[in-house]
């Protein structure tokens, strides 16, 4: 195993514990790994906008990869370092089969997330987790209409479009029509959900672009994660971490299981493998 120079975090699941916290054990670790020169960033697919401010604002925390790598940012210099966008007459064609069904939607555009107000009032019908629920709430902005929005927007293209569905009969119905628009990258990260990407988008992709960019290789990077939208991340970079609290599919694909994101999993694989590989 090289020495690790790149660390890529899934959230929720993951680095953030069940209440949407980042413990100060964790905290510490992630400084730690920091200070020694490593390249740690949240691997998500939120949007910036949805990235809590304390990592928004971490001490050497440059970059962030967002909506599952559709979009990577410098953080310290404020730009987009690379992009991959959904287009704009997909997102329509796919927003069209989710209003066919029971669903909270969201569409991604220029890094923020954009649901309609009287969904938004809804949304903790749609998750078990009512910290989730809470985090929808705070982090985004409430519309009137989401086709006046795309009307808004005729042209540009999305970072993403989101659904939660009550019916996993219909969303497995609406992830077949989905399949059946075209090449598409399809993902969930809660098993009730559909996050739909620009084709070749997934969390590990991204990092490996982040990695050309800094000149850290594939072997350098090591991503923890839970859910179905982390498989590819884990499968991708040179060694993938899953939590114990993960899906049994990305616990298959891992080189390592942690403790759960409620037992600081995180900063755990970090000291074995990144901050005391010796003893790894």
């Amino acid at each position: 195993m090289k020495k690790i120079k790149m660390i890529g975090l899934d959230l929720d699941g993951t680095l953030l514990n069940d209440k949407k916290e980042l413990t100060s054990h964790t905290r510490e670790i992630l400084t730690r790994a920091i200070d020694q020169g490593v390249t740690v960033l949240v691997a998500t697919g939120r949007p910036v906008t949805g990235i809590p401010e304390v990592l928004r604002n971490f001490p050497g925390m440059r970059y962030a990869l967002t909506s599952n790598g559709g979009r990577i940012l410098d953080l310290q210099e404020d730009k987009v370092l690379y992009a991959n966008m959904l287009s704009y007459e997909m997102g329509a064609a796919i927003l069209k089969i989710f209003g066919d069904y029971d669903t909270f939607k969201e569409i991604y555009f220029d890094g923020r997330g954009f649901v309609q107000a009287d969904e938004l009032l809804k949304v903790g019908e749609y998750l078990r987790n009512p910290a989730m629920a809470d985090y929808i709430r705070t982090t985004r902005k409430g519309i009137t209409s989401l086709w006046e929005k795309m009307e808004e927007m005729n042209g540009h293209e999305m970072d993403k479009i989101h659904a939660l569905f009550k019916s996993q009969d219909e969303r497995l119905e609406a992830k077949q029509r989905i399949m059946e628009l075209g090449d598409l990258s399809i993902s969930d990260s809660m098993g009730t959900n559909l996050e739909i990407n620009a084709p070749g988008v997934n969390k590990g992709m991204g990092l490996i672009q982040l990695g050309r960019l800094l000149g850290i290789e594939r072997e350098e990077i090591m991503a923890c994660g839970d859910g179905n939208n982390d498989l590819m991340m884990l499968k991708e970079v040179g060694f993938g971490v899953a939590m114990a609290n993960g899906a049994d599919e990305v616990k298959e694909v891992a080189d390592y299981i942690t403790s759960s994101n409620e037992e600081d999993g995180v900063a755990a694989a970090i000291e074995k493998f990144v901050l005391n590989p010796e003893r790894g």
